[in-house]
């Protein structure tokens, strides 16, 4: 989310709380709440999926765990992924969505919607 002064956290057990507080004092630092618009930070959020998906585009279908990537081309993707994370969480507390409560409600739906296969 843009270049600067590195963000000192304990990266063991992080919760979206954490990461929320972290992604509020990172823009207020830098004075960029004024631009963290639910549309700005969306369209953010959509280029860097597009980022993520170059990661992939060209290398057909990949292992689980990716046995054949190279390590900087994890870390890569592991970059983009939480660049994608970031905007993510930052997009849902400007529009005052509580994102664990969501996913865990939307999980719940999904649930009933599509039941474990009996066998």
């Amino acid at each position: 989310m843009g270049g600067g002064k590195q963000v000192d956290i304990g990266v063991d057990d992080i919760s979206l709380k954490d990461l929320s507080s972290k992604l509020e004092e990172f823009a207020k630092a830098r004075n960029w709440e004024k631009y963290h618009s639910p549309r700005n930070l969306l369209l953010a959020m959509v280029g860097e999926v597009g980022e993520l998906s170059e990661i992939f585009q060209w290398r057909g279908e990949v292992e689980k765990g990716l046995p054949d990537w190279e390590e900087s081309d994890k870390e890569h993707l592991g970059e983009e992924l939480s660049d994608v994370l970031l905007y993510l969480i930052r997009l849902a507390d400007i529009c005052g969505i509580n994102l664990p409560d969501a996913a865990t409600k939307k999980l719940l739906k999904n649930s009933i919607k599509y039941p474990p296969q009996l066998l």
